[in-house]
């Protein structure tokens, strides 16, 4: 993609994000997103099929550093966010979410906020099947892997939730060990 497709693609992704935190999805137009970024109609579709196509872009744009780094999928950090890294994977999505890059906390803090949650989640999942290794000694054998996998999603997704609404008041740091505590 070259530079002016980028910069077309970053207004839109802008102009959608600003709209998100001010409306519902469903009743966001394609000439609502066009007239905040300022491209034409035929701009738009040549970036995105649809509305639906430009939400799942714009969550795959917004976590794809959190889950691509973890991954170990090459790219050169020409994502949305930028970072250093840390030791521990869900310490560095705390972390991230903590710098609120691109409203990333108002979008999951919206009436859209579903949206996110479930994208997020989503990609979570493939996560935590990843590094089932962190919860080995948690697990007494007995729960099946589906079940545990499941359980600790639930318990980030819950953390999470908690620490959005609660005003984001401990480090990144605390409430990962929260996090690792109570799995």
């Amino acid at each position: 993609m070259d530079r002016r497709q980028r910069k077309t693609r970053e207004a839109i992704f802008g102009a959608f994000i600003h709209l998100l935190t001010k409306k519902n999805f469903n009743q966001i137009t394609v000439g609502e997103i066009i007239e905040a970024a300022d491209v034409g109609r035929a701009t738009f579709y040549a970036h995105f099929e649809t509305k639906d196509f430009l939400l799942k872009e714009l969550c795959g744009e917004l976590f794809c550093h959190l889950f691509d780094t973890e991954q170990n999928v090459e790219h050169d950090h020409r994502h949305i966010f930028t970072c250093d890294g840390s030791q521990s994977i869900f310490l560095h999505l705390f972390e991230h979410l903590q710098k609120n890059d691109n409203n990333l906390l108002t979008l999951l803090s919206s009436p859209n906020n579903e949206l996110f949650m479930q994208y997020f989640g989503a990609n979570l999942r493939h996560l935590v099947a990843d590094h089932m290794d962190l919860f080995a000694d948690k697990n007494s054998g007995h729960l099946p892997l589906e079940f545990w996998q499941n359980h600790i999603v639930s318990t980030f997704m819950g953390t999470l939730t908690w620490w959005i609404e609660n005003g984001m008041k401990e480090s990144p740091q605390i409430i990962t060990e929260y996090f690792m505590q109570v799995v």
